[in-house]
């Protein structure tokens, strides 16, 4: 059973390599890999800070004008770090009461009671897809002052209805206060956690969208008039009833890990693992643009079946709601994910035969 182990476990792992490497090279390393990223968006920082190597989730605050919240991916402490537009690490904050198993994502919302900013962090990367008996999210509000500190966190547990899977998206419905989950999957999904949260039992998720293939991450936009969910090679922006609005092409990075909403709500910003990694900003296409509205603050009073939808319930059913996910994906990805399949299998064989 030792050498079966490690022979699944080498092949998720070099699917998720095979994945990275598909990618193109890292922007900023050479003249042309810089260029071609800035034809499609502008770099707006590197972060500085030598302890943020695998910058996996990205927020804007909701509540520090022009400060961004990172952390590293797994085998890394429950620590984020507040970072400033000039990629310097401004604070750097220790989670109580947490565990980062594979921290994979983040969000940030205003809570309408208090005005405090909010801040989730997503346990939900399992690369052998069943290896977790649950997830987890945790819920920590933001500190009103950026200077390092411990802070206290809720932790909320989950389970998918439908089996355990990888997950590395996490999005929070700025109106309804709902939280979503994309697997990253060749067939993923979207998944929407109860509208009501509860912290002595285990929550479960319900799919209730369809999601490109391998989603590395996902977002809400500010007024809640769309959601964005990005792979390794673009992004597509949706309506919350599931329809896609736009597909994006996206910078070239070194492994394409994050995405999040500018505070305006007129471009994502867009991450990557690695040391020094850039944030890149890229505008939103004119027909994403439509239903943002100039102020870019969440609407109370959205359309009766955005509603539904959005938050989940049992109207809003899959096959109605996210058709137009799988049409966002191009020959290209395809064509690199099968190859990327087909790497894996061959190492799959080649261990078999060694471990016989």
């Amino acid at each position: 059973m030792g050498d079966l182990k490690r022979a699944v476990m080498t092949a998720a792992v070099t699917c998720t390599v095979l994945g990275g490497l598909a990618a193109p090279a890292a922007a900023g390393e050479t003249g042309r890999s810089r260029a071609a990223a800035d034809d499609v968006g502008e770099r707006l920082f590197r972060f500085k800070d030598k302890r943020i190597t695998e910058s996996s989730g990205l927020a804007v605050s909701p509540t520090h004008d022009g400060v961004y919240y990172t952390h590293n991916d797994s085998s890394a402490a429950p620590v984020f770090y507040a970072v400033g537009g000039d990629g310097r690490t401004r604070a750097t904050f220790h989670v109580s009461g947490a565990q980062a198993r594979d921290w994979e994502a983040m969000a940030a919302t205003k809570d309408p009671a208090t005005g405090r900013g909010v801040l989730w962090f997503a346990d939900i990367g399992d690369n052998l897809d069943g290896a977790w008996p649950d997830v987890s999210v945790y819920k920590v509000t933001e500190p009103e002052t950026l200077r390092d500190a411990t802070l206290p966190a809720v932790r909320y547990r989950f389970r998918y209805q439908d089996g355990a899977r990888n997950a590395e998206g996490l999005m929070v419905h700025p109106v309804t206060g709902r939280l979503y989950v994309v697997s990253k999957e060749f067939a993923g999904s979207v998944y929407a956690a109860p509208a009501k949260l509860r912290t002595g039992r285990v929550n479960v998720l319900r799919k209730v969208a369809a999601a490109p293939l391998m989603a590395t991450d996902a977002a809400y936009a500010p007024d809640g008039s769309s959601y964005v969910i990005r792979t390794y090679f673009s992004a597509t922006v949706y309506r919350p009833n599931g329809d896609m609005i736009a597909k994006m092409s996206m910078p070239e990075l070194d492994q394409a890990e994050s995405i999040t909403y500018t505070a305006d709500g007129r471009s994502v910003l867009v991450g990557s693992e690695g040391a020094s990694s850039p944030v890149y900003r890229v505008p939103l296409p004119a027909e994403a643009l439509r239903g943002v509205k100039a102020s870019a603050r969440p609407s109370a009073t959205p359309s009766a079946r955005a509603s539904r939808r959005a938050a989940g319930t049992a109207s809003a059913r899959p096959e109605a709601s996210g058709g137009g996910a799988e049409r966002g994906l191009t020959v290209r990805d395809v064509l690199i994910w099968l190859a990327a399949a087909a790497g894996a299998t061959g190492l799959i064989t080649y261990i078999a035969r060694r471990t016989r």
